[in-house]
């Protein structure tokens, strides 16, 4: 009876211990991947079985924004719970200043063993924040310098970005709890072939409408496809191998991208393909399988919610901007934000814009009106903006598709989400929207009031063609100067 009952006490000692032991994280960030291009998101066609798995397994998240529609910005932006004009690097490959608070870093700093694996894209300020850094090449997102007059190509060595995952799973220290930040490459730009057996078809598009559905924009989409699946495929090899260590149940799992898809209208604008972003949490012994939530989310609110699952003390002082979404985790019906923000900066080309969006709206001010909406350089070198450049000459692309080289353009925009999915009708002057365009207003005035938001002083130069998408090298320079560097100040300029 004796050994009995100390059996049972130092069970249930035991017990107590696993239940308060902090869960490991493991934030996957997908390169340019659109919001709804996957199954979990309701796309028919491209085969995204592992990622449908999590959502499965967790909580979808429908209403899910981030702060800004380029890449480093942000990372910058999660990695820092700040909003992009705040973290001192908010153009593309502008690195994290020296003394950046990180989520990462304070994690490491509770005990937490850190590693990023994949794209990296943050500079040098915060490698220390992370104990181990597998990275990718950055031949994968830079342009290099084209040899004997030839055309650069943006080709990594290790073009998904993830093969390293696995490794950071397997090399982590097992008597630690640990954090994983999982970056791809996929389904980042330039395209080739063999990224996914069997290839995605052309019968598998759906040309959203503000592309031209012409075989060549077919095709540039299907090799898009082709880079999801390829990237579903790591997502998958890192679930199994979270499975395989006995830790799957006790790790949360969040999966996004870091913008959206990289197509004219799409990345580097404040449409939803701009910064909209899938969402899915999965954490079985916290989060009940198979939900979805309609409360409104921003990628700003990452670093406060893994600070709180992981128990950080302080964790509430990491920034003023950053609020964690436990509460939505322990219950889906709750409601988390009543507005999300982003921005729009230099990405290489200028432009300065800012968006406030709820769950049925979205308010747009532009402010450099003068300037066309050109879509990413990369996207400019692809088989869809040539199409687009073609059809515009020769007058057959609709309103919608023509958007990109409109200016002057609208210094207002408002759209009906629920309504115009696309965000093809812009209501700002319609009267039956007055009171949202108002309310809408109103709340982007207050957050430019309470994080200091402000309009340059000056412009940045185009770095690239804005119709070949070709490189300007009487400006660019790589590596890229960063802000300080530029304008002598992390801070407004």
């Amino acid at each position: 009876m004796h050994r009995f009952l100390v059996a049972l006490i130092a069970c249930c000692i035991t017990s107590s211990v696993m239940a308060q032991s902090p869960p490991n994280i493991v934030l996957i960030i997908a390169d340019d991947m659109n919001w709804d291009d996957c199954g979990a998101y309701g796309h028919p066609a491209i085969r995204t079985p592992n990622i449908d798995g999590l959502a499965a397994e967790g909580m979808r998240f429908e209403h899910a924004y981030l702060t800004t529609n380029s890449c480093s910005p942000s990372r910058a932006s999660i990695i820092t719970g700040k909003y992009p004009h705040n973290t001192g690097a908010e153009q593309l490959h502008w690195p994290l200043p020296e003394s950046s608070d990180t989520f990462v870093g304070r994690l490491q700093s509770a005990g937490y063993y850190t590693a990023a694996a994949g794209k990296w894209h943050m500079g040098d300020a915060v490698r220390d924040h992370f104990d181990r850094v597998y990275e990718a090449s950055t031949a994968g997102f830079v342009l290099p310098s084209g040899k004997d007059g030839q055309p650069a190509k943006m080709i990594a060595a290790q073009p998904s970005g993830c093969e390293d995952w696995e490794r950071a799973c397997e090399e982590r220290p097992k008597d630690q709890p640990f954090f994983l930040w999982l970056a791809a490459l996929d389904p980042h730009r330039e395209y080739n072939d063999g990224a996914l057996d069997p290839p995605h078809t052309h019968d598998d598009i759906i040309v959203p409408p503000h592309l031209p559905d012409v075989p060549d924009v077919r095709e540039d989409l299907r090799l898009y496809y082709d880079e999801i699946g390829r990237l579903d495929s790591y997502v998958g090899k890192v679930m199994r191998k979270l499975a395989e260590q006995g830790v799957a149940d006790n790790t949360v799992v969040l999966f996004i991208s870091d913008n959206g898809r990289p197509f004219p209208r799409d990345k580097t604008s404040l449409y939803d393909g701009g910064i909209r972003t899938p969402w899915i949490v999965r954490y079985p012994d916290q989060v009940q399988a198979g939900q979805t939530t309609q409360a409104l989310v921003s990628a700003v609110d990452i670093g406060a919610t893994f600070l709180d699952l992981a128990g950080v003390e302080g964790s509430e002082t990491f920034s003023p901007s950053s609020q964690s979404f436990v509460p939505v985790l322990k219950d889906s019906t709750r409601s988390h934000r009543e507005f999300a923000f982003a921005e729009d900066h230099w990405h290489d080309y200028e432009d300065h814009a800012r968006a406030v969006a709820t769950q049925q709206y979205k308010l747009i001010r532009n402010d450099y009106v003068d300037l066309p909406p050109t879509p990413s350089a990369d996207a400019g070198r692809g088989l869809t903006w040539q199409a687009m450049l073609r059809l515009h000459e020769a007058g057959k692309l609709t309103a919608a598709q023509e958007a990109c080289f409109n200016s002057p353009r609208a210094k207002w925009e408002l759209y009906d989400l629920q309504r115009d999915p696309g965000e093809l009708h812009n209501r700002f002057d319609d009267p039956a929207y007055q009171s949202v365009r108002q309310r809408l207003q109103s709340a982007l005035v207050e957050w430019t009031n309470r994080t200091g938001d402000y309009l340059p002083s000056r412009r940045t130069p185009d770095e690239f063609d804005r119709v070949t998408g070709e490189p300007d090298h009487s400006v660019r320079v790589r590596p890229r100067p960063s802000k300080n560097q530029m304008f002598g100040t992390n801070g407004a300029y």
